[in-house]
This record gives C-alpha cells, sequence and structure tokens, in this order.
C-alpha cells in the first residue's frame, strides 16, 4: 500500500504517533512520513492512503495543516482512502478551566476538521477523526496513548 502521513507538531508528540503509525501501515519504501512543511499537494497523486495529524491549537489544526488541506485541488482525493488524528489534553486538564471545558464543548478538537476537510476533497474516511492524550500543553503522551495509535493504525489496514 503507497502511503503518506502528513503532521504537524509543536512539541513532539504528533510527530511520534505520526511515526508509530506510519511504522504499523507499512515499510519506509511504501509508507511515507512527513511534516506538513515538507509535503507539497501533488504528494498526493498515486497514493492508496493519506493519513494528516495535527496538534489541537484554538480548538483546530494548526495553521500549515490547514494550508496544506486548502491547498489539495478539489476532488484530489478522489479513490484515496483518508484518516484524520490530533493530539489533545486530556478531559481532566480541559475541565479544570471553565471557560476551556465550555469552548471544547463548542469548537471540539482539530481531528474533525481534517477529517471533513479530507473528505470535502473526494477523500474515502476509513475510520472516524481519532484524538490522542497529551499531558499538558506540551507532552508528553499519556501512558498508553502510542499503544492506541498503533492499535488505530491496525485498525485501518483491517479496512484498506
Amino acid at each position: 500500500m503507497k502511503a503518506l502521513i502528513v503532521y504537524d507538531s509543536e512539541f513532539g508528540n504528533t510527530e511520534i504517533i505520526a511515526r508509530a503509525i506510519g511504522e504499523v501501515l507499512g515499510p519506509e519504501e511504501k509508507v511515507v512520513v512527513r511534516r506538513v512543511s515538507d509535503v507539497q499537494p501533488v504528494a498526493v497523486k498515486g497514493l492508496e492512503m493519506l493519513v494528516v495529524g495535527s496538534p489541537t491549537q484554538q480548538f483546530r489544526p494548526t495553521r500549515a495543516t490547514s494550508s496544506f488541506l486548502k491547498s489539495i485541488p478539489k476532488n484530489g482525493l478522489q479513490g484515496i482512502k483518508v484518516a484524520a488524528f490530533d493530539t489533545r489534553l486530556t478531559i481532566e486538564e480541559i475541565e479544570e478551566t471553565a471557560i476551556l471545558a465550555f469552548s471544547v464543548r463548542i469548537f471540539g478538537y482539530a481531528a474533525k476538521p481534517i477529517g471533513d476537510a479530507l473528505k470535502k476533497k473526494g477523500g474515502d474516511q476509513v475510520l472516524p477523526p481519532e484524538g490522542f492524550l497529551v499531558q499538558g500543553i506540551k507532552g508528553p503522551l499519556v501512558e498508553g496513548e502510542l499503544e492506541r495509535a498503533q492499535a488505530w493504525a491496525k485498525e485501518i489496514m483491517t479496512i484498506v
């Protein structure tokens, strides 16, 4: 399977998740993992699978991730399986601040807008968007999240 995992990462947590997903999906010659700033929209041509991930910042993907998604031509993902993920604070951390908890209930996280953009560009979403948890803004990943990301990628493999 020819796949591309595109990610943005400020503190390294989203990159760790992206690389774990890439390792499960296949060998490096078939599955490429790249930071969003190193990927051009033309890179999606000929893919069988595209996975996009971003940290949740201000309840949405990073600007670089959003710009990449916007740069993909209309129907540019036709015939390509797609999946989206984000990294985010734990519910416990969110609930500590009333305004943050309220805002999350209204605006959500980065994975859903990423998934929506991938579908809008013609991609065939294989799984609902997924969120992986970090401790605090800078991380590290919550214990067990790396394994959960690997299990998510294995689920993708059963569908693709």
